[in-house]
């Protein structure tokens, strides 16, 4: 891989990152067209029905197209979807040679668009910066491979392993710019889960904000597991720009009909909680692929237990608070055996201010 090719494919995994919270279920895809050594078109997966990176990127670039290179994060499309094949568009516009970072595992495309492009005497070289291409997909892959979204556990805690005083206080165990982070986290996430207690306790917005503060305009969804309807009429998440969704297994859901931004899903319940299977399905089927959790220790507990958290993102203060009642992030039932832990593969650290995050991963896709 020469330095300009993985400079032109890591320009592409940046634009990628612009599609990342509003094209689901389809790949975050970044895209750019070469002409002697110049980026004369620029595209990013648009929301669904609309363009791909592709098209995007050939359309700019016009009959500067001609003869030169493509770049972009993952296979171009071969079929008819909402939109017609990607491949079609490489063909007509006589682009010359495909740069394609890793194939698309979606089984209608699997190969068969690097294979169109050999076919009709396009040049293609496969797996330029394919892992950091992989990370930013992993929403996208794990919802295409094992049909459900990909869940991310986030939380904050003190040096002692603490997510609020004695009293319930936590606001803020974390700095601003931890809290920064989180909310680029949200932005780039489909849906946003907590339980209810959560709402009760914390009344949090849990809106996407940018950097004065001010809440973005696509908006995750906020999705609260309230299975009898305990949510409050005041809290202020059901005020918030963008949906609020209730899962719950309640039929007494008429006091909330006066809160438009609102929505209500029937999710049935197991061991009187909702069940976390049926509304995984349900996200699913609704083409969710990317989760982030913000919940307490209840909820994040039980998701650990049922071996379904994809990725944790934890914020380490350095503060101590102590205190023998004081909560912990994850509660659960917990195991027995410390050969029985849930062990965190490919991880890494970030500082943020004076804080530190522990990102990595539980389970492999």
């Amino acid at each position: 891989m020469t330095v300009s090719n993985m400079n032109y494919m890591s320009r592409a995994i940046s634009l990628s990152k612009k599609a990342l919270g509003s094209v689901s279920p389809n790949p975050a895809v970044g895209a750019l067209v070469v002409n002697n050594d110049k980026i004369v078109g620029e595209g990013w997966t648009q929301p669904p029905g609309q363009n791909h990176a592709e098209i995007m990127a050939i359309e700019q670039a016009g009959e500067l197209a001609k003869g030169a290179s493509l770049y972009t994060t993952l296979e171009p499309c071969n079929y008819h979807g909402r939109t017609p094949p990607c491949v079609e568009k490489i063909i007509k516009s006589q682009i010359k040679k495909v740069h394609i970072s890793i194939l698309d595992p979606n089984k209608n495309v699997y190969g068969q668009g690097i294979k169109k492009l050999q076919e009709q005497g396009i040049e293609t070289e496969l797996g330029e910066l394919s892992e950091k291409v992989t990370m930013n997909l992993e929403g996208y892959l794990k919802f295409v491979t094992k049909k459900s979204p990909f869940i991310t556990a986030k939380f904050a805690m003190s040096l002692d392993g603490k997510i609020a005083t004695k009293t319930g206080d936590s606001k803020w165990i974390s700095g601003d710019k931890s809290r920064r982070f989180v909310h680029e986290l949200r932005s780039a996430s489909d849906a946003i889960i907590i339980g209810v207690n959560t709402v009760i306790k914390d009344n949090p917005k849990l809106t996407a904000r940018n950097k004065s503060e001010r809440p973005i305009s696509n908006q995750p969804l906020r999705i609260i597991l309230d299975t009898n309807l305990r949510t409050p009429l005041n809290s202020i998440i059901l005020k918030q720009p963008g949906t609020t969704i209730i899962a719950t297994n309640s039929s007494d859901d008429s006091r909330f009909s006066n809160f438009p931004n609102v929505k209500i899903w029937k999710i049935p319940k197991y061991n009187s909680h909702i069940s976390i299977p049926d509304l995984l399905a349900t996200l699913y089927n609704k083409g969710i692929s990317n989760v982030l959790i913000e919940s307490g220790g209840t909820l994040l507990g039980t998701l650990f237990d049922q071996k379904l958290i994809d990725k944790v993102i934890a914020f380490i203060s350095p503060k101590i608070i102590g205190g023998e009642n004081t909560n912990s992030p994850v509660i659960g039932t917990g195991i027995e055996s410390i050969n029985d832990s849930i062990k965190i593969h490919n991880s890494k650290w970030r500082k943020f201010g004076d804080d530190m995050a522990m990102i990595g991963y539980c389970n492999k896709f």
